[in-house]
C-alpha cells in the first residue's frame, strides 16, 4: 500500500511570541500543512497548540536528539548555538515529516520578527 507524503510545517519562536506572530510565518511560509511541529524544549506552548486548534492539525513535538539529526538549508549561528541546528523551524519541520523528507523551501520569518516557519514534506513514521 503506497503512502501518501505528509506535509509538515515546523515552527520556532521566541518566547512570548503570540498566536498571531506564529500565524504570520506559516502562512508566508506556504499552505496545505497537515501537522504543525515545534522542539519538546518549549515550555511556552499555548499559542503554538492554539494555532494548531484553529488550522485544525495536529501538532507534533520533536526531541533534542531527533532535531541534531536534521540537516538545514538555513544556518543562524545563534540557533546552532542554543539548539544544534540551523534553523530550529526547518530541523522541526524535517524531523516530524520522518525519514527522507525534503524541505520545500528556506524557513521564513514573521513580519514582527519573532516566529520561523518551514514547510517540509516526507512520510511520517
Amino acid at each position: 500500500m503506497e503512502r501518501h507524503p505528509m506535509k509538515v510545517v515546523g515552527v520556532g519562536y521566541r518566547s512570548g511570541a503570540g498566536m498571531s506572530a506564529l500565524k504570520d510565518a506559516v502562512d508566508t511560509a506556504g499552505t496545505g500543512a497537515e501537522a504543525i511541529a515545534v522542539s519538546d524544549h518549549k515550555t511556552d506552548l499555548a499559542a503554538v497548540t492554539d494555532l494548531a486548534t484553529t488550522l485544525k492539525i495536529p501538532l507534533i513535538t520533536v526531541s533534542q536528539v531527533d532535531l541534531e539529526k536534521q540537516t538545514t538549508l538555513t544556518q543562524s549561528p545563534r540557533q546552532q548555538e542554543r539548539f544544534g541546528v540551523g534553523s530550529l523551524a526547518e530541523a522541526v519541520a524535517l524531523a516530524a515529516a520522518g525519514p527522507n523528507a525534503r524541505l520545500l523551501g528556506p524557513r521564513v520569518i514573521s513580519s514582527c520578527g519573532m516566529a520561523t516557519a518551514a514547510f517540509a514534506e516526507g512520510h511520517t513514521p
